[in-house]
């Protein structure tokens, strides 16, 4: 018998000066057995860098053809699709084509600047696509903040995002690629 996900709770108390956004959100997030709890924080962090009432996560890995974290209109069109990792071309022009805005986002440490080397004058004719890269010190000092119940404050002001609960704080500024 296959391992099932396991069950996060994400309370979010979002301060986006740079958006003038505003808001709380109560996240359920469902870690696939394969994913580590820095990939669930980061795209945790995507959620934050993009919090919106219609964001939302979708089936994620159980399905190929869509994105893990997604805005759509009333009329079911792709606003934003968000993608993770080191992303191939194919697959990014394919979001592009479906999405308004497509955002990758790149967590894996020194790999990132090899990947992005092989990769940035391909992605560069998409218009559409913005690329961050969060660096991998940042990546695992968000692992404080896992618990099955997460209650986490952020604050972004500059670019900057500042992460905190009861015990922990954390500063994570995005670098942008593209």
């Amino acid at each position: 018998m296959a391992p099932k996900a396991t069950v996060f709770k994400a309370a979010l108390q979002i301060a986006d000066m740079d958006r003038h956004y505003y808001a709380d959100h109560q996240l359920t997030i469902a870690q696939h057995p394969s994913e580590t709890d820095s990939r669930m924080m980061v795209r945790i962090l995507a959620f934050i860098m993009n919090a919106s009432d219609s964001l939302q996560f979708s089936k994620g890995l159980c399905v190929d053809d869509e994105p893990e974290l997604w805005e759509k209109s009333l009329s079911d069109e792709i606003n934003l699709w968000i993608e993770f990792g080191q992303a191939d071309e194919k697959w990014l022009r394919k979001a592009c084509g479906r999405s308004k805005q497509v955002q990758l986002i790149t967590y894996a440490g020194r790999s990132v600047p090899i990947w992005w080397q092989q990769n940035e004058q391909a992605l560069q004719r998409y218009k559409n696509l913005s690329v961050f890269n969060i660096d991998e010190d940042s990546v695992k000092a968000m692992e404080v903040f896992v618990a099955r119940n997460m209650k986490i404050q952020v604050s972004i002001s500059d670019g900057e995002i500042w992460l905190s609960d009861d015990t922990n704080s954390l500063m994570i500024q995005p670098e942008r690629l593209k």
